[in-house]
């Protein structure tokens, strides 16, 4: 059986440039712009976000990543430029829960890159909980984390984007996003609240050039399944959801995918 990395090495083939759009210059010749290969990626180092980021750092991209873990982001980066030398990695230790972190976050990419061209809004957080019971924290917790960091990280960093009037940005949702989720409280909350966010980002943005898809995955194996007794075909990898969203960049800037629902073959749990 081929590994996780061998299937994305051999499905992903076709690099960033395919998507580029052509202009007709008035001495009728064609031109491609070419896109700064710059993609940012929040809650990096595991599960989903380290499968999209192994995706794009195969295929050239420039990255700056970020978690809580300032050894797991160190570990990482040395990994990626053993693999990957001749891209840039940025990394910095932060806590999405903390506008004051998000902000500084985006300051540090501000003071590195004049552009960007990617940006997915990965970390998050599951407290489960039922809504009559739940601490009376765990609504703040998680929309701080969930929405409020994606939010102002976007806000911050969309001057990287609009003067290209070209680029990509993924917004982390869930089915708990559409459907009220078992256990869910106060997590179904904060993703009901991340893909209005969405929602509401693709009708500014769809005059810009600037390309919004919100991602609604099932359950993926991740830290927050470890330790369940389930078969590994029960639940999607999270190489799965890395493919999806590649998948959605590689298209032409004249074609954007609103909403991507992934779902175990078997349905939700």
């Amino acid at each position: 059986m081929r590994s996780s990395e061998s299937v994305i090495s051999t499905r992903v083939r076709i690099r960033a440039k395919a998507a580029l759009p052509l202009i007709l210059l008035s001495c009728g010749q064609l031109h491609q712009t070419l896109p700064v290969m710059n993609a940012i990626i929040t809650g990096a180092t595991k599960g989903i976000g380290r499968a999209i980021t192994e995706i794009f750092a195969r295929e050239g991209f420039n990255l700056a990543l970020c978690s809580r873990s300032q050894s797991d982001l160190d570990a990482y980066r040395a990994d990626l430029q053993q693999r990957f030398p001749n891209i840039e990695v940025l990394v910095r230790a932060t806590d999405m829960r903390q506008k004051s972190e998000v902000l500084a976050f985006a300051e540090h990419l501000r003071a590195h890159w004049s552009a960007v061209e990617v940006l997915v809004n990965n970390a998050g957080v599951f407290l489960p909980g039922l809504i009559s019971e739940e601490d009376d924290d765990l609504l703040e917790q998680q929309i701080e984390t969930n929405l409020y960091s994606a939010y102002y990280l976007t806000r911050a960093l969309l001057p990287l984007m609009l003067p290209q009037q070209r680029g990509y940005i993924f917004i982390m949702c869930s089915i708990a996003s559409k459907i009220a989720y078992p256990n869910g409280g106060s997590y179904s909350i904060s993703k009901f609240a991340l893909l209005g966010f969405s929602k509401v980002l693709r009708e500014e943005l769809k005059d810009k050039g600037i390309r919004v898809s919100a991602i609604l995955p099932g359950a993926t194996w991740s830290n927050s399944w470890a330790g369940v007794d389930l078969p590994e075909e029960r639940l999607m990898q999270a190489t799965d959801i890395a493919i999806a969203v590649w998948s959605a960049y590689q298209m032409s800037p004249s074609a954007v995918v609103e909403e991507i629902v992934l779902r175990p073959q078997l349905g939700d749990l």
